[in-house]
């Protein structure tokens, strides 16, 4: 074993010429609480690392209730949640703690099981990425004291950072009908002469805001809105494929809109519009509320909501080492315009649209 495996708090306190205790507090990140100097604390970290400092987690958890873990439920791994877990494991790092970070299937079982399990090893916090049933989560964590906080998910008694997914789509339907208004002058009462929201569970706030700013606008742009227009039952890819498939079917082409809800669903979508000719393509406005980079490699424009995965995590740590009441943040989206001659996208700010609804 070398000689960097068997420092102590007490090494590292005499090079940095500080307490045991405020080397502790920094290394277990409480250094913010114990009003202890940032640079203070850097410099503490920087010496850890140097001499291989490694605390053992299973002993700190028996010896003071905190086992220097912080968990993230969340229900997959893709780009959007993949991008949430990448942003909060660098930030638990950043604090000296180690994240572990668990996909639990969108199964309320599922959930409350890992939580009892995570309960078990005096997890310090949890952060929940759309959960379920937070409400039932939260009143776990709460009986065990544990902190937590939801991200993308709006919970009644407990912190909340989601995304302006009712501003978002409103902006998103808005630039599909601009695109589609240029595409064709000759919008008639056909049923493919509008546009159609397709992915997503009613059932999830997010998709229940979309589906509520998709209708705002559309009702704001055309007067109306009609209930066969939002397919909106899973974010399931074969499903999405299935479904823009019938939709072709039964309007005997593609419509002259389309707003895709999520990455996934995109994903499905396009496995059938890769069956169809440019010209059929061209003729349809896209915009998919998610970011996809390599839509702008594709034969067709693509409008794109990009929600603020930085952000969301940033401001939920904020909440929580804040010990914020039960509270729901927004924070706005980017717009990214796939311009139709030039085929590159621009990026534009979402304003917020004034008091929160959710």
């Amino acid at each position: 074993m070398s000689d960097k495996t068997k420092k102590t708090i007490y090494d590292i306190a005499v090079r940095a010429g500080a307490s045991p205790s405020t080397v502790s507090a920094a290394l277990n990140g409480t250094w913010k609480q114990r009003r202890i100097a940032q640079a203070t604390a850097e410099r503490i970290i920087a010496i850890a690392n140097d001499d291989g400092y490694s605390a053992n987690l299973q002993a700190r958890a028996l010896r003071t209730s905190r086992s220097g873990l912080v968990a993230l439920l969340m229900p997959e791994y893709n780009r959007f949640f993949s991008n949430i877990a990448q942003t909060f494991s660098r930030e638990v790092r950043a604090r000296n703690q180690c994240p572990v970070i668990i996909s639990t299937g969108r199964n309320p079982e599922e959930e409350k099981a890992t939580v009892a399990d995570l309960t078990a090893w005096s997890i310090d916090a949890l952060f929940f990425v759309g959960t379920v049933a937070p409400e039932d989560l939260s009143r776990q964590c709460t009986a065990a004291d544990i902190p937590h906080v939801f991200i993308d998910q709006p919970c009644a008694i407990a912190p909340s950072v989601i995304t302006d997914s009712r501003n978002g789509a409103r902006i998103l339907t808005q630039e599909i009908s601009r695109s589609m208004m240029k595409l064709t002058t000759n919008l008639g009462d056909s049923p493919r002469d509008t546009i159609y929201f397709i992915g997503g569970d009613r059932l999830l706030p997010s998709t229940r805001n979309r589906v509520a700013g998709f209708s705002d606008e559309m009702i704001a742009q055309f007067g109306r809105i009609d209930p066969d227009q939002i397919l909106a039952a899973t974010y399931d890819m074969e499903v999405a494929t299935q479904t823009i498939t019938d939709l072709y079917q039964r309007l005997g082409g593609l419509p002259r809109g389309l707003f895709i809800n999520s990455d996934s669903v995109f994903e499905g979508v396009l496995r059938f519009l890769a069956t169809l000719p440019e010209d059929e393509l061209t003729a349809c406005a896209f915009g998919c509320f998610d970011y996809e980079p390599f839509g702008q490699l594709l034969r067709f424009p693509v409008h794109m909501i990009r929600q603020r995965h930085k952000m969301l995590v940033q401001r939920a740590f904020a909440l929580m080492e804040t010990t914020s009441p039960p509270v729901i943040e927004y924070v706005q989206p980017e717009m990214y315009r796939a311009e139709q001659i030039t085929g590159q996208a621009t990026v534009m700010p979402i304003q917020p649209r004034g008091p929160k609804v959710d």
